[in-house]
């Protein structure tokens, strides 16, 4: 018998724990559509169940009036129930009614059906959470926690505050009446201001004063496209749906500040949209930073963060304190989540959240989901389908229409959709159209070509339809075609009412300067016996990865031992003992030499220095060489990132590079880690230490240190070793380049991006460098400010 009753209280506990994310989660969509088609039957009997049911008294849906023959096993259950009541009521802080004092509760006004009825007289009741009374049925009287013994005596957010710092909307009930609303039609929701007068612009003074010109039009951009125009009184708006939009305005010119205040705005005109944040999951926390610094008063929800922030519903986290015990481990993670998801639903808040645990939440039907059970369901649904607005920073990320990121995202139900991102365009113009029919699916219906003969087949499949539309156009872009003029007007034309393209002017007129050099080095001659032996690697990744370690430092190759293949390559140049012992100095490698000379020099002009690479190993590496070259310290004159750093870590690194009492000298960091929405302004000198394929992500890399807010003149140093792949890489870079300003541009011609940086001061340390007879014989060629037509010359032909 005693293996039977362990048994028996494990599997009560069991029951009990997961009873609480159950009321989250029901609490958050209070679903009313279980009597539709399934009338009669509880729901949690129709889905795939847990290791074990939910007691009785916990389901919560409808059962059919009937009671049929209870099994051995329902039996058991039961006895199993009543261990749980006996647990329950000998809670001292719990308040649990019996029968009798529920018996005179007026139910009347529930109105619900017989079925109900019978359902909450045999305990099964449907449990939700009220602020003001506590744990109560939704159909019946019967209360299962006062709400005095839920809320904790004291709640303080962060900052030692007792009460929430928002509560300028109306006091909804958290639990009831919180309905999975149709996100689309959020606009006929609550609206207290549909009979002001005057425009958006009105809802914060002074705004137009505090926004850049290119951030003006942006704003009156969202809106239009959002919610059909800027005018408060809506019957002025347009009357035509409403869809996404993108705002591809050039890295650092502040895209953030702009959807804050749009944010701002729009919850002030349809407090219920429910608006998420979707973004890498390094800049959440900038996120919440810029919410703070422009001290808008919204609650912002970090959902990739356990802590509590104190924007919290108070009875939430009290509800959680009071069951978090009976959470299994595993469980309390979730649990957690769906306190802050309650909160942002019954508050005027915002949810933020990684792209990678959008996927791990909103998918729920791919393989690699062992086991898919209701909650997973119930959590995806939320997440997909309460959303009545969508931010997308740095939009461009799903833009691979067979990745899990870019088929969530795409199944979102709300229309109202915003990518923000400064390159939209990345690789090509498949993964463009990608990220337009992520924003807007119905984009390419405007495509009207009258040369369409070839795209006419008949396709069941609209979204193939429209790919095939967009393929004919843009096939042939860049390649000599004589409608190449005719169709890019034509793109231009489709996507215009949606995309806003700002290129930076703002940066070139607030700023002092940006001046960019492709520094073109010779390998030493033991990194170029190491290179031409591994041209003979079959495998183009590989040998990519091996050309960016190697032009670097020779000593890298150490990073390859295991690699076999390399390993017997160079066995017959050199040795591993003979690359330990240059590990440690820096002019064995070109690259490495280079950059010593540059920190002498900028530190002699107090100038601080980004170095990125694509490579964790190179950056280790130089750390250990700086160490031994300057004796500088790691966290005082060294900082160092990558994508392993807590966010916490990071955002430290970053505040102390930025500080300009600090001892910070150079901060490496990986291109990945800090490519995307940091702001570095505290470095004046760029160095990118390899090529990437993908030119956007060093263009990101380099608008860290050139964005808002920096007061020196930026150098920025591309360091490519000649007679190498990084030579043919840069040329396809400025290929890509091209044709992204063919369609983003307002001409064909370069901007004054270029014609800004030859009127910049010349570039003190170089000059320098070349005066220096060492580095005369390894500098092959430098070009400034390089052009298009300067690339082809010197790589065309590769």
């Amino acid at each position: 018998m005693k293996p039977k009753s362990k048994r028996r209280r494990s599997a009560s506990a069991k029951s009990g724990q997961v009873h609480l994310l159950r009321v989250f989660v029901d609490s958050i969509l209070d679903n009313q559509d279980s009597d539709s088609s399934t009338q009669g039957e509880d729901p949690i009997l129709q889905q795939e169940t847990y290791e074990n049911p939910l007691p009785l008294k916990f389901t919560f849906g409808v059962e059919d009036s009937i009671v049929p023959d209870k099994t051995e096993f329902e039996n058991e259950m039961n006895s199993l129930w009543s261990e749980m009541e006996i647990y329950l009521m000998s809670d001292p802080t719990s308040t649990l009614p019996s029968p009798l004092e529920n018996e005179d509760a007026d139910v009347s006004e529930f109105e619900h059906d017989t079925t109900t009825h019978s359902l909450c007289l045999q305990g099964k009741h449907h449990l939700v959470l009220d602020e003001e009374i506590g744990m109560k049925c939704k159909f019946c009287s019967f209360l299962l926690l006062e709400i005095k013994d839920i809320s904790p005596p004291f709640m303080t957010d962060r900052f030692g505050k007792y009460e929430r710092q928002f509560s300028g909307i109306v006091d909804y009930s958290m639990f009831d009446d919180l309905h999975c609303e149709d996100s689309n039609n959020d606009m006929s929701g609550f609206d207290h201001s549909a009979e002001i007068e005057g425009t958006v612009w009105e809802i914060i003074p002074n705004l137009k004063t505090k926004l850049y010109p290119h951030q003006h039009e942006g704003f009156e951009f969202i809106w239009n496209n959002i919610a059909g125009g800027i005018y408060r009184d809506k019957s002025k708006n347009s009357s035509k749906g409403c869809g996404g939009c993108i705002i591809s305005h050039a890295p650092g010119t502040g895209k953030t500040l702009l959807t804050i205040v749009f944010l701002q705005t729009y919850l002030n005109e349809y407090p219920s949209c429910r608006p998420v944040i979707v973004a890498p999951r390094s800049m959440l926390l900038t996120w919440e930073a810029e919410f703070r610094k422009w001290k808008v008063d919204i609650p912002f929800h970090n959902l990739n963060t356990l802590d509590f922030s104190g924007k919290e519903k108070p009875k939430a986290i009290g509800l959680y304190e009071k069951f978090k015990l009976k959470v299994p481990c595993q469980d309390r993670a979730l649990a957690r989540r769906l306190v802050k998801l309650l909160s942002w639903k019954s508050d005027r808040g915002i949810l933020g959240i990684s792209y990678k645990l959008f996927v791990q939440l909103a998918v729920v039907d791919n393989e690699e989901k062992h086991k898919c059970t209701t909650l997973n369901k119930d959590v995806s649904k939320i997440l997909l389908e309460l959303p009545g607005l969508f931010v997308l920073d740095e939009g461009h990320t799903p833009r691979n229409d067979d990745t899990l990121i870019w088929k969530a995202l795409s199944r979102i139900k709300t229309e109202r959709r915003i990518i923000l991102s400064g390159t939209p365009f990345q690789n090509n113009f498949d993964e463009l159209f990608n990220t337009l029919y992520l924003v807007r699916p119905k984009f390419a219906e405007g495509i009207q070509s009258r040369h369409r003969v070839e795209v006419n087949n008949k396709c069941s499949d609209e979204g193939k339809e429209a790919k095939r539309k967009w393929a004919y156009l843009t096939g042939s872009i860049g390649k000599d075609d004589i409608y190449e003029a005719e169709k890019l007007r034509e793109l231009k034309a489709v996507i215009k009412p949606f995309v806003h393209v700002h290129n930076g002017r703002i940066l070139q007129t607030t700023l002092p300067g940006l001046r960019h050099s492709v520094v073109v080095l010779r390998p030493s001659d033991l990194q170029s016996r190491i290179l031409e032996r591994v041209k003979e690697t079959k495998n183009a990744f590989l040998r990519d990865y091996y050309v960016s370690l190697i032009s670097t430092h020779p000593s890298l190759l150490q990073q390859l031992s295991n690699k076999e293949d390399i390993k017997e390559k160079v066995s017959s140049i050199v040795s591993m003992d003979m690359l330990e012992r240059i590990r440690l100095k820096p002019d064995k490698g070109v690259k490495t030499k280079f950059l010593m000379e540059l920190l002498k020099l900028s530190g002699a002009l107090g100038e601080k220095v980004l170095v990125f690479s694509q490579y964790l190993e190179p950056l280790n590496l130089i750390v250990d060489q700086i160490k031994d070259f300057f004796k500088w310290k790691e966290m005082e004159e060294i900082l160092y990132m990558d994508g392993q750093c807590e966010m916490k870590q990071r955002q430290r690194v970053i505040n102390v590079f930025n500080d300009p009492t600090s001892k910070a000298r150079v901060l490496l960091a990986s291109t990945k880690a800090c490519s995307e929405g940091i702001n570095l302004v505290g470095g004046s000198r760029v160095v990118l230490l390899d090529v990437t394929w993908n030119p956007s992500v060093e263009r990101q890399a380099i608008c860290r240190a050139y964005r808002l807010g920096q007061q020196r003149m930026v150098y920025t140093y591309h360091v490519i070793s000649s007679g190498t792949m990084e030579g043919l890489k840069c040329y396809r870079q400025a290929e890509k380049d091209r044709l992204s300003e063919l369609l983003f541009s307002a001409s064909h011609r370069r901007d004054d991006h270029h014609k800004k940086g030859f009127n910049c001061p010349e570039d003190k340390i170089l000059e320098a460098m070349v005066g220096q007879e060492q580095f005369t014989s390894m500098i092959e060629k430098i070009i400034n400010e390089p052009k298009d037509s300067d690339l082809i010359v010197t790589y065309g032909g590769l």
